[in-house]
């Protein structure tokens, strides 16, 4: 089991990570789908940066209140209503580190015990504010793979 210390490193390390993975591509390189049927490199940042202040707000919510309601998100409404080839892709990686940097600010100031608050989401039920903790850190980590596919199916390094 991780210490609230690691969870919180995991947490700001996983847009770093991101960062580094979209090194070098440029705008038509993000844009591509070289691999059919699956989101361009920039979409997947969009989704990213969407879902991260989500992600923040939903564990602001169980810091804040008493087993608050946490609302769910559909990925595709947001993927094919939120312009993502229009959006920048710095503007959405700064997004996501901001974030990060300011959720691991206030998550730092937490007794450990905090961890066991929780929230109800409305499709998954009762969730800690650890679960909802590693449910970040686990997001950015699981779509890495797709962007090296990306990146290999058109040839680039990394």
């Amino acid at each position: 089991m991780a210490t609230v210390s690691e969870l919180i490193e995991q947490y700001q390390a996983g847009s770093r990570q991101l960062r580094a993975a979209v090194a070098g591509m440029s705008r038509e390189q993000l844009m591509a789908r070289p691999v059919p049927g699956k989101w361009s490199t920039l979409e997947l940042l969009c989704h990213l940066a969407d879902f991260e202040p989500i992600m923040a707000d939903r564990m602001k919510r169980i810091i804040a209140m008493d087993r608050p309601l946490l609302i769910g998100a559909d990925e595709n409404h947001f993927a094919s209503r939120l312009a993502y080839h229009e959006r920048d892709p710095e503007e959405e990686l700064t997004l996501m580190e901001v974030t990060r940097r300011q959720m691991g600010r206030i998550l730092r100031t937490l007794p450990p015990e905090a961890l066991k608050r929780s929230g109800v989401h409305n499709e998954r039920g009762l969730k800690t504010l650890e679960e909802m903790l590693i449910t970040a850190n686990n997001h950015i980590p699981h779509h890495l793979p797709f962007i090296q596919e990306k990146r290999r199916a058109m040839g680039l390094s990394g």
